[in-house]
């Protein structure tokens, strides 16, 4: 995806586009985009906040982020989940085919 693509991409994004948003996705999992991509949305996060939750194999991340979203839903926020794997041999953090599930 080009720069051009980004930007509209980015503006339908801010319009609620779910669409857009998976292009967005997949981009920074597959390309060199993230810089760039991270630079244009950053600034328009608003009253965002960002949750880290990490931990070994089987201590709960997965019930604890499912409980948060539930939380979130029922106060009709809008929310996120991306889940990241750092220690991918690869990209040094892939983004998990998880993230559907949750």
């Amino acid at each position: 995806m080009n720069k051009a693509e980004i930007d509209k991409n980015i503006a339908k994004l801010k319009k609620g586009d779910s669409i857009a948003l998976s292009r967005l996705i997949t981009e920074l999992d597959n390309n060199d985009s993230v810089p760039y991509i991270i630079k244009r949305v950053y600034p328009e996060r608003n009253n965002s906040y960002v949750i880290g939750i990490t931990g070994a194999p089987g201590a709960g991340k997965s019930t604890l982020t499912d409980k948060l979203v539930t939380l979130f839903r029922e106060e009709n926020r809008k929310i996120g989940v991306i889940a990241v794997d750092p220690t991918s041999p690869f990209l040094h953090g892939a983004i998990l085919g998880d993230r559907i599930r949750l």
